[in-house]
């Protein structure tokens, strides 16, 4: 009998690095990013990330928007055509999003066997798990067991956030203006993390040299005596995330440690300035 093969997709979200993507054969849907009345999809080369940052600095408004049903569909389909026999789609947390909404719809209109995954986070974390269960796939693993990995390692992931003010917080619900006031009179760092599917607060300090160093400590506590994957993200915040995964690196010789960029789907939400951790244990 013919071994099962299994696609897996993800949407922009996951903030893959392109090179990455290219060698696993993961298809990627965009999500779509609106910047000044313009709509875009949302990418992590250094020209989309460069468009984000320099609007939200300049406090422009940007927004985003889930893939329709009809991308996810022209995915599956496309995937199908390469001689899949099933699809395992893994999406950001439903809690954030309607991506994985759209993803469902998309999966009722094909003829064929269409898991969809709500990862319940979101970034590399989400990025993370969706590289596991794609190389499961290609290892002749069926869907079941794709769609198991991925819900595990999204589940087992830790993923912290240092950002530079609340204020796009506040813009954006995340928190009351009350709290953001006096957060920003009291020039608050705030470090966040993602807590059953959504941003949730949970530490504060003074400054961002001690946000920096306390996000380092979180993030390695996280994965104690375990073996794990890092990710240091960021937008407009580079130098920040290098020395923070040159920390990481230094104190887990034997881990991967990957550096790369947030998109709008988390910078519109929280701002430039934005370092993030996610930790996936293996």
């Amino acid at each position: 009998m013919m071994t099962r093969r299994v696609a897996v997709v993800t949407d922009s979200t996951a903030y893959l690095p392109p090179d990455i993507v290219r060698a696993s054969g993961i298809t990627v849907v965009p999500v779509q990013v609106i910047v000044g009345g313009h709509a875009y999809d949302e990418t992590s080369d250094e020209a989309g990330v460069r468009r984000v940052a320099d609007a939200l600095r300049a406090w422009q408004p940007v927004t985003t928007s889930r893939p329709s049903p009809e991308r996810f569909r022209a995915a599956f389909a496309a995937a199908l055509a390469d001689g899949a026999d099933s699809i395992v789609c893994a999406t950001l947390s439903s809690r954030m999003s309607g991506t994985y909404d759209s993803a469902r719809l998309a999966a009722k209109e094909i003829d064929a066997d269409v898991r969809i995954v709500d990862s319940r986070t979101v970034a590399m974390a989400l990025g993370f798990a969706v590289l596991a269960g794609n190389d499961v796939a290609a290892q002749g693993g069926d869907a079941d067991v794709v769609a198991e990995i991925i819900e595990r390692r999204a589940r087992d992931s830790t993923s912290l956030f240092y950002v530079d003010t609340l204020e796009y917080l506040r813009r954006g619900g995340r928190i009351g203006s009350a709290r953001a006031a006096v957060g920003q009179a009291l020039k608050v760092k705030p470090i966040l993390r993602i807590l059953d599917g959504e941003v949730v607060p949970l530490d504060r300090v003074r400054t961002t040299s001690k946000a920096i160093s306390r996000l380092t400590e979180l993030a390695l506590a996280s994965a104690e005596g375990r073996p794990a994957e890092f990710a240091v993200q960021d937008l407009d915040a580079a130098a920040r995330a290098l020395d923070l995964a040159a920390t990481i690196q230094q104190r887990r010789p034997e881990a991967r440690v990957i550096t790369c960029p947030l998109g709008a789907a988390v910078g519109a939400h929280t701002g430039p300035g934005i370092v993030s951790v996610a930790v996936s244990p293996l």
